[in-house]
């Protein structure tokens, strides 16, 4: 009898070992895939938290890694089985994140280190609209709280496309003949280009997703299976940033890999958790504010985007609150601007109105809130805010983000018009156009300013 028993343990137990060889061969064969689409295809150079290129040897465990001190690697609990090409090798040679890095990460943008991102920031990424088409040009977005940040990356691909890009001509034509490559290109360009001047055109920070796992949960830190994965890696030339965004741009524009989140941490580590302290001021100290069970940018997000300070006000310069507290506005003029027009906004509130700064970029392009909506108002004459004769009679082209919007929205505006024209407009098109609120936001800018639609019917 025990002679049976022992015979079935024997049995048991080898049938549990070839288990294990069958699950074990079965990761190699992953583990090979990985390695081919990752690695074989990568040929950047990483660098440290110095700046310094790293080679394998350089590290303390000969893995091309750098160690946090006082942290080995932990087995990720959050993998798929499937490889995730948004997911990069633990061997690429970034900075892990560390425990305190995280926590500051955190408080900067939740104040405190146990709120995580919702769903629908999570699924948020930059996707193009198919290439050579109305639209080629522009971003599909979302909903929640990252839209914003995604309308206002699309101003900076616009800059780049019509402004920036060499051997092209700058008109509307151009902008939707766009090919895949291109936009990949105009993406790589806007993101490297808005983490540069964050980090005062010294450095760039740039995060991505790892296989390993730096950080395990504390008392005080809620893990999420994703910040806890972060590698970092700086770049001390623009041009090097912009290539190694672009040879890893899968990590921001591919599904589920929450690029849009990445490039917020991105943005976050290139200005650094000290200039933030001296960009805020007491009225925002934290980045995003809870709405409807999610998480909305505050306007210092947005004006880090656009630019490279995190300041939390809109109007021009510094300003005193009723405390007689130092209030922190827009110091200099951006490439890309900021309109912001809702029906419930106070007038008569000096700190909530848009400064001339933010009003008048370089370059004519604005980022515009609408009612809590973000959109784009652009003109494809570079000359529009630097001579006042273009500002007589010109076209802008308005991109709402909406599923529903098909093609550009063109617009002629008539800033010289006189009130009996204006009359004749407003009555043609009935009584509730002058009531638009893009038109009002537009005339933020421009406040005697008559919009033509030309055959759109106008957006309320």
């Amino acid at each position: 009898m025990d002679m049976e028993v022992l015979g079935q343990e024997q049995s048991s137990e080898q049938l549990d070992l070839e288990e294990i060889s069958r699950k074990i061969s079965f990761l190699d064969k992953w583990r090979e895939i990985f390695s081919f689409h990752r690695l074989g295809t990568n040929n950047t150079t990483p660098q440290n938290h110095e700046g310094n290129h790293i080679s394998a040897d350089e590290n303390e465990d000969g893995t091309g890694i750098p160690q946090p001190k006082g942290q080995g690697h932990l087995l990720s609990s959050g993998l798929c089985s499937i490889p995730n090409p948004s997911i990069i090798s633990s061997k690429l040679g970034g900075l892990p994140i560390s425990l305190a890095m995280a926590t500051k990460l955190r408080q900067i943008l939740f104040g405190n280190t146990i709120h995580v991102f919702s769903y629908n920031w999570k699924k948020a990424y930059f996707r193009f609209h198919d290439p050579s088409s109305e639209l080629a040009f522009t971003l599909e977005v979302g909903k929640g709280g990252a839209r914003s940040i995604q309308m206002a990356v699309q101003g900076s691909i616009i800059k780049y496309l019509l402004f920036t890009r060499k051997g092209k001509d700058c008109n509307l034509g151009s902008l939707c003949e766009i090919s895949k490559k291109e936009q990949e290109q105009a993406l790589a360009a806007a993101l490297a280009g808005i983490l540069w001047v964050a980090g005062a055109a010294q450095k760039a920070t740039i995060c991505l997703v790892s296989e390993d796992t730096y950080i395990a949960s504390t008392p005080d830190y809620s893990v999420d299976n994703f910040t806890e994965r972060l590698q970092l890696f700086e770049f001390l030339e623009k041009e090097a940033a912009e290539k190694f965004i672009y040879d890893h741009l899968q990590c921001f524009r591919g599904e589920g890999s929450c690029g849009v989140i990445l490039f917020l941490y991105s943005l976050i580590f290139s200005r650094t958790f000290e200039r933030l302290q001296m960009d805020l001021d007491v009225t925002t100290t934290q980045l995003l504010q809870p709405n409807a069970g999610g998480f909305l940018c505050r306007q210092a997000v947005l004006n880090m985007i656009l630019t490279g300070r995190a300041s939390p006000n809109v109007f021009n310069g510094c300003e005193k609150g009723k405390s007689q507290e130092t209030l922190h506005g827009v110091l200099t003029r951006s490439d890309v601007g900021y309109l912001q027009w809702g029906k419930d906004a106070l007038e008569d509130d000096r700190h909530s109105q848009v400064g001339s700064t933010l009003k008048t970029p370089k370059l004519p392009i604005w980022l515009c809130n609408i009612n809590g909506n973000y959109s784009i108002l652009f003109c494809t004459n570079r000359q529009l805010l630097s001579d006042w004769k273009m500002e007589r009679l010109f076209d802008l082209y308005f991109y709402s983000g909406q599923p529903s919007q098909k093609k550009l929205v063109h617009l002629t505006v008539d800033t010289h018009s006189h009130h009996w024209e204006r009359d004749q407009q407003e009555e043609k098109h009935g009584p509730r156009r002058r009531f638009s609120p893009v038109e009002m936001a537009i005339r933020t800018k421009w406040s005697e300013a008559t919009i033509n639609w030309n055959g759109t019917i106008p957006f309320f």
